[in-house]
């Protein structure tokens, strides 16, 4: 059983959603399920989670299992100033990263933020987040290919 602290990018959320293969994998790879310490998202999660569900004109009874994974887990606020704190370096860093300029997109900026103030370890399944080292953000990315995590 597992008492990290994780935040779970939207992608996770997502795929934990669907119940599929993948999200098994994740829930046993990280022990969500079972952990004492519930799993973190950011508030930005929240509406990138809503979005998709309207543009993809999800039903009612996926629409449940989202609420209930929203419910079940505990939402950062970008509204703290240890959270605007790590935006700023997080983004100062991508724009001067050594080999070019990383110019992520601003809710992953405000995921990533969100992760690095509370100190946790943010779970996702794309690749935006491989360009920082472990002091700057800890992040462990998921190959959906594979199914193995790789940090």
């Amino acid at each position: 059983m597992s008492d990290e602290l994780y935040l779970l990018d939207t992608n996770v959320v997502v795929t934990l959603v669907r119940g599929n293969a993948l999200a098994n994998y994740i829930d046993d790879t990280f022990g969500l399920r079972e952990s004492k310490v519930r799993p973190l998202i950011s508030v930005v999660t929240h509406g990138e989670v809503r979005v998709l569900a309207g543009r993809n004109n999800w039903g009612v009874k996926k629409l449940e299992a989202l609420q209930n994974a929203l419910n079940n887990l505990v939402t950062v606020d970008v509204n703290h100033p240890a959270v605007i704190d790590a935006y700023v370096e997080i983004d100062l860093y991508s724009q001067a990263y050594p080999s070019g300029s990383r110019n992520m997109g601003k809710n992953d900026l405000w995921i990533a933020a969100c992760a690095k103030a509370a100190d946790a370890t943010l779970l996702t399944t794309d690749d935006d987040f491989t360009h920082f080292n472990p002091e700057q953000l800890d992040s462990v990315y998921i190959d959906v290919r594979a199914g193995q995590g790789q940090q």
